[in-house]
């Protein structure tokens, strides 16, 4: 008998994607008049309607999500313009790879314990310890900020934020999503081989090959493609609209060619991203701007989709023994974490103390938190460490606990946001747009 999605017909299926993704644009429209990120809006609609009763799989939404990630990377590489924050590039990038791996570490270090016996006094009605493992998972997922939730927000102030600080916001924020997913990949490693029995040293030298293997082949196909698409635009593309066909085609080729040479799929499409925002093309009309003019609906659609399914999915009921962690969660990463990962490079920052207060606020998470959410249910079970009869119980509410770190940081930043710079009254710069 079928069962799901398969017991619907096609066209009330069709029916309801179409009025559904229509409700997206209006709440959307709505969560920006009230102040708040418009994903926000696309994650709360996704919440009311809630379908989780249907027959999908966490292991069919990880596919889907692997296939939205590589859009986003490939996007964020190409926002990833270099001309934009000359002066300022060294600092950019301690924030997007140190501060990920700070911020990281210390929200890991806090749930484990925030869950132990100790830290457990300070949340009641929380009872299964989390371990160190599934901790660090948890925060190697938070650990990416999202441009577009945060320059949405600031659109409405704009006049007050400093064009130099929404640059190195923008290119922190693409930065660090291959940083993080870097970052999670050797969580993964440390903490499956944790329970293996070769020695430390040869488990530490076989996760450094099989990182340095990754990395090192990722980077050359990235390269590799990055020129392919310039040699592609600079001979076949006519005109703008078949931008769009060139740049998917090589994403998906780079992602593909990538992972069967043993590298990372992510990191390649990443780098051509970057590679091609970032090189001269023979036509003056193809540029990183046009490029990016075409992918823009793709990657909308894409973090929309992320954000409406996991509300789709999610049942509101299996969050409720997360809640005391969750929220505690987000107030570490948003009132230690962010904040330290950022002022931990000050010494080194061309902003001021004010500039730097807003950029540490600025650390809204999106759609690569909840993508990875739904790999960690599948690797928490095959962790050292993890009990197999609590494995289930705390995939779910590993997945649970991102789910409600992101809603509040969404919320809490969104609508704080445009006060805050209000009250900083940063001085806008010349030549900033209006």
């Amino acid at each position: 008998m079928p069962t799901g999605l398969a017991q619907i017909p096609t066209e009330a299926l069709v029916l309801f994607i179409g009025v559904l993704f229509l409700g997206t644009l209006i709440i959307s429209r709505f969560s920006i008049r009230i102040g708040i990120p418009a994903i926000l809006g696309v994650l709360v609609l996704g919440l009311a309607i809630n379908i989780h009763f249907l027959d999908v799989s966490h292991e069919d939404v990880a596919r889907l999500h692997v296939f939205a990630l590589a859009l986003l990377l490939f996007y964020a590489g190409l926002k990833t313009d270099l001309a934009a924050i000359r002066g300022f590039l060294a600092y950019g990038l301690q924030l997007a790879i140190g501060g990920v791996l700070i911020a990281t570490l210390t929200l890991g270090g806090a749930i484990y314990w925030l869950t132990s016996s100790t830290g457990r006094d300070f949340l009641p009605g929380f009872e299964n310890a989390i371990p160190l493992g599934v901790a660090m998972l948890i925060a190697a997922c938070l650990g990416s900020t999202d441009a577009g939730a945060t320059l949405s927000v600031l659109e409405q102030v704009k006049r007050r934020v400093p064009e130099r600080v929404r640059h190195l916001l923008e290119f922190e924020s693409s930065v660090n999503d291959p940083s993080a997913l870097i970052i999670y990949g050797i969580c993964i490693s440390l903490f499956r081989a944790a329970g293996t029995e070769d020695p430390l040293p040869t488990m530490a030298l076989e996760g450094l090959k099989s990182l340095l293997q990754q990395l090192g082949s990722g980077l050359f196909v990235g390269l590799a493609f990055g020129f392919v698409a310039k040699l592609v635009i600079d001979r076949f593309v006519l005109d703008r609209a078949q931008l769009l066909i060139v740049a998917m085609s090589i994403a998906f080729m780079d992602y593909g060619c990538a992972f069967f040479l043993g590298g990372s799929g992510f990191v390649a499409v990443y780098v051509t991203g970057v590679v091609m925002t970032n090189v001269n093309y023979r036509k003056p009309e193809f540029n990183h701007e046009s490029i990016q003019e075409a992918l823009v609906p793709f990657n909308t659609m894409t973090e929309i989709s992320i954000f409406l399914l996991f509300g789709l999915l999610v049942n509101p009921a299996d969050l409720l023994p997360s809640l005391p962690v969750g929220v505690a969660t987000a107030a570490v990463l948003m009132l230690v974490a962010r904040p330290l990962s950022v002022f931990c490079f000050q010494k080194f920052s061309p902003f001021n103390l004010r500039d730097s207060s807003l950029i540490a606020w600025c650390g809204l998470r999106g759609a690569v938190p909840l993508a990875l959410s739904f790999s960690v249910v599948q690797e928490i079970p095959r962790l050292s460490g993890v009990p197999p009869e609590l494995a289930e119980s705390l995939a779910m509410n590993a997945q649970s606990i991102v789910f409600i770190v992101v809603i509040l940081n969404l919320l809490v930043q969104g609508l704080s946001l445009p006060p805050l710079c209000r009250w900083l009254n940063a001085p806008a710069e010349p030549g900033l747009s209006s």
